[in-house]
């Protein structure tokens, strides 16, 4: 399978993950905080990896956004600078899965979702543009 048709699958991945995250947006009672941000950052881990991918890069099986974004730092990708924070999500994809996740204000889900979706578009752009 080529470089390209894996980030295309592992961008499809990411899509349904922001597709649940759009349904889960409102509905705080029945999604709490852990299964969102679980799914935000799974959609931001195929993501990257998809991005790295297109570009020939090997990746670790792994689900640390903070080795993701410090490989495509390293080979010199541009990530527009306000989403490098969603490396904030790192604790969703294993320990609030089997922790509780307490903050007294909870996630604001819509500016996750926003920047999440952000981050999307942009690989998808990379992928678009790729011959």
């Amino acid at each position: 399978m080529s470089d390209k048709k894996y980030s295309e699958q592992l961008l499809l991945l990411a899509r349904k993950d922001i597709l649940a995250l759009k349904g889960m947006l409102e509905n705080k009672e029945m999604f709490h905080d852990e299964v969102f941000g679980f799914h935000a950052q799974q959609a931001v881990e195929k993501s990257l990896k998809a991005l790295l991918c297109l570009n020939a890069i090997e990746f670790r099986k792994t689900h640390d956004l903070s080795l993701l974004f410090n490989q495509i730092f390293e080979n010199k990708f541009e990530i527009p600078d306000n989403l490098e924070d969603l490396q904030a999500l790192n604790d969703f994809a294993v320990e609030y899965r089997y922790d509780l996740f307490f903050e007294e204000e909870g996630l604001n889900r819509r500016e996750i979702l926003e920047k999440v979706n952000d981050l999307f578009l942009f690989v998808e752009k990379k992928i678009t543009n790729k011959v």
